[in-house]
Parts: C-alpha cells; structure tokens; sequence
C-alpha cells in the first residue's frame, strides 16, 4: 500500500466537487467528533486525517489511529437515516478495497467489521446529530493499510504494496455518493454473500456477556442479525446495538 500524503486533487477525482466540502488534517482528535461541528452547506461533509489522537469505535472503544492510515468520516443529511448503514457502509469499503487490490479477498463481520485473512482490517462507526426534523448521518471508516503494532486479531493491508491510498479513498467516495443516489441493488445479498460467518456457529454477546448461540443464517433488510438457536432451534434477530459476535478471527 503506498502511503503517500493525502492529496485533495487525487481523493475527489471525477467527484462533482459542487457537492463536497472536505477538511484534511495532519493531527485531529476524532473525524467523527470534528464533522459534528461542521455546517452541513453541501451533499456531503468530509473529514480525512494523517492521524487521530482520540479515534474511537463502536460502544465506546479505542481505535488505535497512527499515522499513515484511513481515518475519514462523511456527514451528510437525509433519508438514510433509517437504513442499516453499518452494514451497507462495510458493503461499500468492502467492494472498494476488492476494487482496487484487484481480488476478491475482503470479508465482512456483523455488524462493522471488515476482515482480512481472518483478521480485522477496518471498522466502521455511526453516529447521528439531530436538530429538530433535521437528522446528520456521520459514517466513520477506519482502514488499517500498515500497522507497526498489532493486536493478535488487527490485520492490515500492507500486502498490496500496488495500492495507492487517495485511490482508495477516491473509490469508496464515489461508491458512497452513488449508494446516496440510487442505493444499492441486492445490497441485502451482496452483504451475505461477502459475510465470514454465514452457516457457521458463532456466540452473541452482549456487553462482552454471552446471550445466545447458533448458526448464522443472515441478516433482515434492516439489518438485524438472524441465528438459529442451538438451544431449541429457534430463529433469534439481534439489532446492532450492544451487540456483537465474538471472534470469527
């Protein structure tokens, strides 16, 4: 993956610019916190950084944010905010980073987590800002392209070395801003066909607390997760939430 300096010029490449405020920063504390003080003038607010020093996840976690990776958060208003963005968000980086290493070789976890050989290249993180009727969507995406310290489950994608990052970037833009047009068709499919753990068993939790286990047998068009019980068989549908799957690295 070549590491290059963020380059506003390469990152909005056949992007209507008429449409884009975008904020690049060398330190910041969170691109998500920084895109809530942002006025949303345009389709789409985004913030990119070199690297975060209070980068965070999902349920108030830590995301580890040294320099040289994907740290970038896209504000924008409208009627998405009803649709499961985590999951379709995930889809889009997905199919991006499949895009542009060339390979099929990207997986997804319930319910943000994009996977690598088994390990945990990226995340994304959803929040919203409500004003009255108005409703911000802030979709945050953490991608790990070299990683110096790591985690046992952390992978990264140091691996493509052909891979340049404002390219990467520039394709999951573009994605995005296409999935805010038009949507996606079969997203719901796609999604399954992409995730780690569909027919295999996995262990739901729930603030690290085991709740319930069985085979993963996919996810509803809200984006619910849906298992059969291994206890009595029956079909369970956990939102996102608190919720998680243990391992699957």
């Amino acid at each position: 993956m070549k590491l290059n300096t963020l380059n506003k010029n390469k990152i909005l490449k056949n992007i209507d610019v008429d449409r884009i405020n975008i904020a690049i920063y060398n330190t910041i504390g969170s691109t998500n916190d920084k895109c809530k003080t942002l006025k949303q003038s345009n389709d789409f607010n985004i913030v990119l950084a070199e690297e975060q020093t209070k980068g965070k996840g999902r349920m108030g976690k830590e995301w580890s944010s040294p320099l040289g990776n994907i740290y970038m958060s896209i504000a924008f208003s409208g009627s998405k905010s009803n649709e499961p963005l985590s999951l379709i968000s995930g889809l889009i980086c997905q199919e991006a980073i499949n895009k542009v290493i060339g390979e099929d070789s990207i997986g997804l976890k319930w319910p943000n987590d994009i996977i690598l050989n088994k390990k945990k290249v990226g995340g994304i993180l959803i929040e919203k800002e409500v004003l009255g009727s108005d409703v911000t969507n802030i979709v945050g995406i953490g991608l790990n392209l070299k990683l110096v310290k790591k985690e046992s489950w952390w992978g990264d994608l140091s691996e493509y070395q052909h891979v340049d990052r404002n390219e990467l970037i520039n394709t999951i833009l573009r994605k995005f801003i296409s999935y805010c047009d038009k949507g996606i068709d079969n997203w719901k499919e796609k999604w399954e066909t992409s995730c780690m753990h569909l027919n295999s068993d996995i262990e739901i939790q729930s603030n690290n607390i085991k709740i319930n286990e069985g085979m993963c047998i996919g996810i509803t068009s809200r984006g619910a997760l849906r298992i059969s019980s291994n206890k009595d068989g029956k079909i369970c549908e956990y939102e996102d939430g608190d919720r998680s799957i243990k391992g699957v690295y």
